[in-house]
């Protein structure tokens, strides 16, 4: 709907599904009608789905990559593609290294003739060692700067719009640093239960589902240094730089300086242990915070308090930085209303944009302090609708931009980061359940930020 393609392209779908080119083609018509996020024109929409494809085979024999190599052949001609190609592998992460590794035997993967990239869904890896494992499996059999490992909060106009917002603009960037700010709330929450995930989540859980991921990358772009330019490399440098100074605040132990949580029932719902294909005494966490710091000469001292969790109060994923407090000497005698240290918050979703928070004079005859708010929302501004993040990243993987994308190096020094926690809950049994659904999350989380004079923003 945006233009942004030309009509040389088409979509070759491959699965176990007995479906030929007609029953994708219906399908693909019908779903843009209901999940299509822009509203097209009907011959749009009829001419992308000419342009679907679909082979029926079995990812971990030969003859179906012998019938994809003839049948992408074919569409080159058909629709002009000049054999440029991107494999995206939407299947369970057990099929990475089976299907790269089928598609080099056959060819698909040698650049001598077009381009062939090779876009990968989450989870990469379950740890540390098995991210490495699975890196060095897949650089085997093609190069790295091939791999586009997708992430697709990285994908939303509010998580690209960090970089802008701070090195675009002076009069933030020389405040954004420990001499101003007093820590920094980075939280990814989730209103909805396991729902029919629990046979995946029973086995991942909220720190593997979401943090060396979804809440590293936020906490990477907000903290890393400005980039030389924003190419993929120099910013990618910047984001892993920012890995590998996390430690545990005060360089705490993981009891010290983390919870873990799992949801019970409540009239909001049924608990995580109740869910579909979730083990009746499971030990899985649903919920997790950390608290972290970036040891370096701009964040030394300054904690990071991540957390996510399912089933709790209100869905909102946000980056809620909160600076200094003034010197009140000057206000003892004036009446405060509800005066506070700054915060400057960045919603990723639901409600897109960016909020600042400051102190103004109540009008009147007496110097009254009361919190006033300046806010901003995309939809309101540009007019345009909040799109998933997949929409952007799949057209950057066209172009071959790499920058909002996971590098193998930022990959494995997120699993390096959460490392001590997942070893540690490996050898102590939990509490649970610890919280009700529908609140937000343990009483100890609450307790990890007030030992250190801190609370949860809540997403007010």
């Amino acid at each position: 709907g945006d233009g942004l393609l030309n009509s040389s392209f088409a979509v070759l779908g491959i699965a176990t599904r007995g479906w030929d080119d007609t029953a994708l083609q219906a399908h693909v018509s019908k779903s843009l009608d209901e999940f299509g996020s822009t509203s097209a024109e009907q011959k749009l929409k009829d001419e992308l789905a000419s342009k679907v494809h679909y082979v029926s085979g079995d990812f971990v024999k030969d003859e179906t990559y012998q019938e994809i190599a003839r049948r992408l052949d074919e569409i080159d001609k058909e629709h002009g593609t000049q054999a440029n190609r991107i494999y995206y592998l939407a299947v369970s992460p057990k099929f990475f290294p089976v299907i790269t590794e089928h598609l080099a035997k056959v060819g698909l993967t040698d650049e001598s003739n077009g381009f062939r990239r090779i876009v990968i869904e989450k989870p990469f890896g379950t740890d540390l060692e098995s991210a490495e494992q699975l890196n060095k499996t897949l650089t085997k059999f093609v190069d790295e700067n091939q791999l586009y490992r997708i992430d697709h909060y990285l994908g939303k106009e509010t998580v690209q719009n960090i970089m802008a917002f701070r090195f675009a603009n002076g009069i933030f960037e020389p405040i954004w640093n420990r001499q101003y700010i007093d820590h920094v709330q980075i939280t990814a929450a989730e209103s909805v239960g396991v729902g029919d995930r629990g046979r995946y989540y029973d086995q991942a859980g909220a720190l593997r589902d979401m943090v060396p991921n979804h809440l590293f990358q936020l906490l990477t772009l907000t903290a890393m240094e400005p980039p030389i330019s924003f190419s993929a490399h120099a910013v990618r440098n910047e984001q892993v730089k920012v890995l590998r100074a996390l430690d545990p605040l005060g360089n705490g132990s993981p009891d010290e300086t983390s919870v873990r949580g799992q949801y019970g029932a409540s009239d909001e719902g049924e608990g995580y242990r109740e869910a579909e294909h979730v083990d009746p005494n499971s030990a899985t966490p649903s919920f997790v915070a950390l608290a972290l710091e970036v040891d370096n000469w701009r964040w030394s001292g300054v904690p990071f308090y991540l957390r996510t969790g399912k089933c709790m109060k209100r869905r909102s994923t946000e980056i809620a930085i909160r600076f200094k407090k003034p010197p009140f000497k000057m206000f003892q005698d004036t009446v405060i209303e509800k005066v506070h240290s700054n915060w400057l918050v960045m919603r990723i979703q639901p409600d897109e944009g960016i909020s600042l928070s400051f102190g103004a004079k109540v009008p009147g005859a007496v110097m009254s302090m009361a919190d006033v708010e300046m806010n901003f929302r995309y939809q309101d501004h540009f007019g345009a609708k909040p799109q998933t993040g997949y929409e952007r990243l799949l057209f950057d993987s066209m172009l071959g931009d790499a920058t909002l994308f996971q590098r193998a190096d930022m990959v494995e020094n997120g699993w390096r980061a959460v490392e001590p926690y997942l070893q540690h809950w490996e050898k102590t049994k939990p509490d649970f359940p610890n919280y009700s659904a529908g609140t937000w999350g343990p009483e100890s989380s609450d307790e990890l930020l007030a030992k250190n004079g801190h609370g949860w923003r809540n997403c007010l």
